[in-house]
């Protein structure tokens, strides 16, 4: 009985996927549950299960062919995994029995040099196609399945050792170029930029914020933090979320969005958090970010970077969010101009962390300094609020102690 493999049900906000890659290949037995092909839509790579045990059968939808939601991809054969069983144990049984016939020095099967020489060398004899007469194993054959046997091993590193479609390696010198299509999760990425830049009157202020007291904070409470949080580490971006939420609550327009004619303000602070991962950029969202704690902002963001690298996030993960925050400073960047993700009215970007030289009370010294930049959508929001927003977040950090007293 033939089983359907379907595409899973795509949100409203999906109109197709892509199959990325198949696991299994047709005849090749599959368990019920285990992963056979996953489809790779305009947020994340959704994963399909075998729902049945057997084999697989016709694959209707190659790798790289778009697919609808609910369209049959493939189908599974079930039951044909336990009729190929008793055949796959017949054959171990038969080749425990050829070397145990043979082991006499009258065996027909294979001359005694030939057998001394596939023992030699971890060769199966039962395995060597033999060419002598009646079928009789020879030396010069099992010479030829050693051979055969060396080169295979030297063959398959050469294979994963070969450059990525995505990521083609060339030698110097080469005036060669290589074409290949874009992922899904990266046209969409680059078709939002563009509609972000054209249909909003976006604009970016920029400020800087010491760093010298939360560096010191974590510094002084980080193994303790670790300690007692179940091995979550302390880093900078939950007190950048902190208090970013503590701003939204001060600026409500920034936390809005414009939906035609209305704009929508939301009760709520669901932050979405940028995360690269191998298939481009990602932003998994922190839901009601601002009633979360230092540590479950860590621990919700530690997560996320993880199912970012698996390729495990969910489409419910990906979806919404009020506010985003990016941290170009992970890669070195001192300054950039963040786009802002729609229908979002702002982003804020982070930078990396540089001692430079500063007047404090006329003296001039070293502290560690971050580039902050705020980029807005102009028709939401006035440029008084979204500088004054920004300096609400520095004075936020500056002195911390104001997060946990609400001022």
């Amino acid at each position: 009985m033939a089983i359907e493999i379907k595409a899973p049900t795509f949100p409203e906000s999906v109109a197709d996927g892509t199959v990325a890659t198949w696991h299994k290949q047709p005849g090749d037995a599959v368990k019920r549950d285990e992963l056979i092909v996953d489809i790779e839509t305009d947020k994340v790579v959704l994963e399909v299960l075998a729902t049945a045990d057997g084999v697989l059968g016709a694959i209707v939808k190659g790798e790289g062919e778009t697919v609808l939601s609910d369209e049959v991809l493939g189908s599974i054969v079930e039951g044909g995994a336990a009729a190929a069983a008793p055949a796959a144990a017949a054959a171990p049984a038969a080749a425990t029995a050829a070397p145990a016939a043979a082991e006499g020095e009258e065996d027909p099967v294979a001359a005694p040099a030939a057998r001394k020489l596939a023992e030699e060398n971890g060769i199966n004899i039962a395995s060597v196609a033999g060419t002598g007469k009646g079928g009789r194993v020879t030396k010069e054959d099992v010479v030829a399945a050693v051979a055969a046997k060396k080169a295979a091993p030297a063959a398959a590193p050469a294979k994963a050792a070969a450059p990525s479609a995505a990521a083609p390696v060339f030698a110097a010198g080469d005036r060669i170029e290589k074409r290949v299509p874009m992922t899904r999760v990266r046209a969409t990425v680059a078709k939002r930029l563009v509609e972000a830049q054209s249909n909003m009157a976006m604009l970016t202020t920029f400020n800087e914020v010491d760093m010298t007291e939360v560096m010191a904070l974590r510094s002084k409470y980080k193994d303790l933090f670790e300690k007692s949080h179940n091995g979550v580490r302390l880093g900078f971006m939950s007190f950048f979320v902190k208090a970013a939420t503590e701003a939204l609550k001060r600026f409500p327009a920034v936390n809005a969005s414009i939906d035609g004619g209305d704009i929508v303000y939301h009760g709520y602070a669901d932050i979405g958090v940028a995360v690269s991962s191998d298939r481009g950029l990602v932003v998994p969202v922190l839901r009601n970010a601002e009633l979360m704690s230092l540590a479950e902002i860590e621990g919700g963001i530690a997560t996320f970077g993880k199912k970012a690298r698996d390729g495990k996030l969910s489409m419910d993960e990906m979806t919404g969010g009020t506010f985003t925050i990016t941290n170009g400073g992970t890669f070195g960047s001192m300054m950039s101009t963040p786009i802002v993700n729609p229908p979002q009215a702002a982003i804020l970007g982070m930078h990396n962390i540089i001692q430079r030289p500063m007047a404090i009370n006329g003296q001039v010294v070293i502290r560690p300094m971050m580039y902050l930049a705020l980029s807005y959508d102009h028709r939401l929001i006035d440029g008084k609020e979204a500088v004054t927003f920004l300096v609400t977040i520095k004075n936020l950090l500056e002195d911390p102690a104001r997060l946990l007293l609400d001022i």
